[in-house]
């Protein structure tokens, strides 16, 4: 059985990478790798073939970048002319970007059936790209891979039979806990001068915050005072690079005392970053999962989260996008107020190997 698992942006090699090896184990399936090319930079795609060990991927489709619209199209354009040359009996996809969105609907048009790993989850904010290509995603797909209970709930209230969901956890935790002690040898924590849990960690790209002029300047506000208080370290997305200097806001940046910035990084690298940071600030929703893990309070600035249960129930909180509001939220954590958390059910490393059993006893005639 061929099952074509599709990656593209930097979350996707986390998630699929634990059902690739485990799919591999089994001799009734054969899975290809798809690399769309969604993210270009090496040290966000390429260097995940180096460190997670993954082969060369089957097929390299080198979309690059561009609006959704383009970017989305390049995709589906590519994968196509895969589908119908290779004809797999299952594609995977995982989590809410455009690759996610592109290469369901291709598959789906040609009667191919699609697994969403991490459906079901919802921000029920549709302004936000990513919760389009999730409803998108999960209403086409008919296998659908929930990461927990709550995006079970999502996905029966918007009428999806129950049969096509199954509750298997979160396969990004699978690679946290499977890499966790690799990542211990990385040196970057000592290249950037720091000691555990003496310094906050940043990362920063939701068009939201990134795109918006006066929504930056409030976060770089706010690290300015932030940093005073405690060393940041801040691995900065393409992304936002680009918009502080569209922004003009290059000089601003340098000026931040205790604040390094510094190139994205590997996997393995920002592992140990995260484990060890005081605390950290973000705006990404792996992140929110993967700090809850650690047991590291997380502050993300944004109104809303499709991870809701890092809130419930994990070390997470959302934060106003208002100076004050942050500082503040950074204030508690350094003295001692922020919660302990614990861990969601089914994180437990053993997602992959759920996902495989699913596919064992799955009905592939096309529905």
């Amino acid at each position: 059985m061929k099952i074509a698992l599709v990656v593209g942006a930097r979350p996707n090699f986390m998630k699929t990478g634990p059902v690739y090896f485990e799919l591999k184990k089994h001799s009734q399936y054969t899975p290809l790798l798809i690399h769309t090319g969604q993210h270009y930079d090496k040290n966000l795609s390429e260097i995940f073939f180096e460190q997670l060990g993954f082969p060369k991927p089957d097929v390299y489709l080198g979309v690059g970048s561009g609006t959704h619209g383009v970017q989305t199209a390049k995709i589906m354009i590519a994968f196509e002319q895969f589908l119908l040359q290779e004809k797999p009996d299952l594609v995977l996809v995982a989590g809410d970007v455009n690759s996610t969105v592109a290469c369901a609907i291709d598959a789906v048009k040609l009667h191919i059936p699609v697994a969403h790993l991490e459906a079901g989850l919802r921000s029920y904010d549709r302004r936000m790209p990513e919760e389009i290509n999730r409803i998108e995603t999960d209403c086409i797909s008919s296998m659908l891979l929930t990461p927990s209970k709550d995006a079970d709930e999502n996905l029966i209230r918007e009428g999806i039979s129950r049969d096509k969901i199954f509750l298997v956890g979160n396969a990004m935790i699978d690679s946290l806990m499977y890499f966790e002690k690799q990542a211990e040898n990385s040196q970057t924590m000592d290249d950037l001068g720091f000691n555990k849990h003496s310094y906050a960690l940043i990362t920063l790209h939701r068009p939201s915050n990134v795109d918006d002029k006066d929504n930056l300047e409030i976060i770089l506000d706010a690290f300015t005072e932030i940093a005073e208080k405690i060393p940041l370290a801040f691995p900065i997305h393409p992304r936002t690079r680009k918009q502080l200097t569209v922004f003009g806001f290059e000089d601003k940046v340098n000026k931040i005392p205790n604040l390094k910035l510094i190139d994205p990084i590997g996997y393995l690298d920002f592992l140990k970053l995260e484990k060890y940071a005081k605390f950290v600030l973000t705006d990404s929703g792996g992140i929110q999962e993967e700090t809850t893990v650690f047991g590291v309070p997380c502050l993300t600035l944004r109104e809303n989260t499709e991870r809701p249960i890092t809130i419930e129930i994990g070390t997470n909180q959302l934060v106003e996008l208002h100076k004050n509001a942050i500082i503040h939220k950074v204030n508690e954590i350094l003295n001692g107020k922020y919660k302990n958390g614990s861990i969601p059910p089914l994180w437990d490393g053993h997602t992959a190997q759920r996902v495989v059993q699913v596919m064992d006893t799955f009905n592939y005639s096309f529905s």
